[in-house]
C-alpha cells in the first residue's frame, strides 16, 4: 500500500468541506443557522464563540459585477 502523497491529503480536504457545504445547501436557512452554530466536539453544546470566515481581498462590488456579466 503507498503512502498519501500531500495531493492526496489535499483531495480529501477539499472533498470534505465540498460535501458540508452540499449539506448545508439543503438545509432550510433556520437550521443552517443553527448547524453553523459553534459546538464543543464532545458535548455538542454551544461555544458562544463565532467564527466568520472572511476574506478581506474580496470585492463583494465586482463580484456582482462579474456574476451579472457586466464588465467592469
Amino acid at each position: 500500500m503507498k503512502e498519501m502523497s500531500q495531493r492526496d491529503y489535499l483531495w480529501c480536504a477539499l472533498n470534505l468541506l465540498l460535501d458540508e457545504e452540499e449539506a448545508a445547501a439543503l438545509l432550510c436557512p433556520s437550521c443552517r443557522a443553527e448547524a453553523s452554530l459553534p459546538r464543543c466536539p464532545v458535548c455538542g453544546r454551544e461555544t458562544g464563540e463565532r467564527l466568520e470566515e472572511e476574506n478581506p481581498g474580496f470585492d463583494m462590488e465586482r463580484f456582482l459585477q462579474l456574476r451579472e456579466g457586466e464588465a467592469p
